[in-house]
């Protein structure tokens, strides 16, 4: 059922705490951490704790938790000092987009130059 936790998904054991992460905030509906893969010096995945597949079910569904998703996405870059440099906020959805876990999530990535277009 959509917003339930998963036991095959990497994030959701994240969010139960079964698989560790470098945990940088969490709100009552979010959890923000350090990428394992960093593609940038500051990396950083915001996730809801309720699993949807990718960010517009997230949005169609629980519009409050996708804007907390945000809210925290600048939070991050705040607490990163990255806030006043520039920052980009991404949501990959679909393989084909790159998104390897479906578990919505935001990348929060800063701290050097940004190409764009990207990719």
């Amino acid at each position: 059922m959509a917003g339930e936790p998963q036991s095959d998904c990497l994030f959701c054991k994240i969010v139960s705490g079964d698989i560790p992460a470098t945990i940088v905030r969490e709100s009552e509906t979010t959890v923000a951490f350090r990428d394992i893969n960093p593609q940038a010096p500051t990396h950083v995945l915001v996730i809801p704790k309720v699993h949807y597949p990718d960010a517009a079910s997230l949005a169609a569904a629980e519009p409050k938790i996708a804007a907390d998703v945000l809210t925290e996405a600048g939070a991050v870059a705040a607490d990163e000092k990255i806030d006043s440099t520039g920052y980009r906020v991404i949501f990959n959805t679909g393989s084909g987009a790159g998104q390897t876990v479906f578990h919505a999530h935001a990348h929060v990535l800063g701290g050097r130059g940004l190409q764009w277009p990207p990719g």
